[in-house]
């Protein structure tokens, strides 16, 4: 069996008060997930927003690949097949964003 599929992802970055928030969001057509990601400048550092951007959206999307993970793995369990072992460790983005 041969398919083709193609899978959008979005990141939408909003920057205030020295903090950038980023959200990934993945359009499979079967499901949309999110994921968000945050970063902020610490006051003794020089402002880079660039480098904000890129912290927050690389933490967006790590968190939208967990969540990715998650799916999968429900899945595999909905149909009787093993799945990967969880390994956990620090979270990324926003509190709500690791659970």
């Amino acid at each position: 069996m041969s398919r083709t599929l193609e899978w959008t992802v979005g990141v939408e970055l909003v920057e205030e008060d020295g903090t950038t928030k980023a959200e990934a969001r993945l359009l499979t057509g079967n499901s949309n997930l999110t994921g968000h990601g945050s970063a902020r400048c610490n006051p003794a550092d020089v402002d880079v927003p660039a480098i904000g951007d890129e912290l927050a959206a690389s933490r967006a999307m790590k968190d939208l690949a967990g969540k990715l993970m998650r799916e999968a793995n429900r899945e595999m369990e909905a149909v009787g097949a093993g799945t990967v072992p969880q390994h956990t460790g620090p979270g990324y983005g926003w509190p709500e964003a690791v659970t």
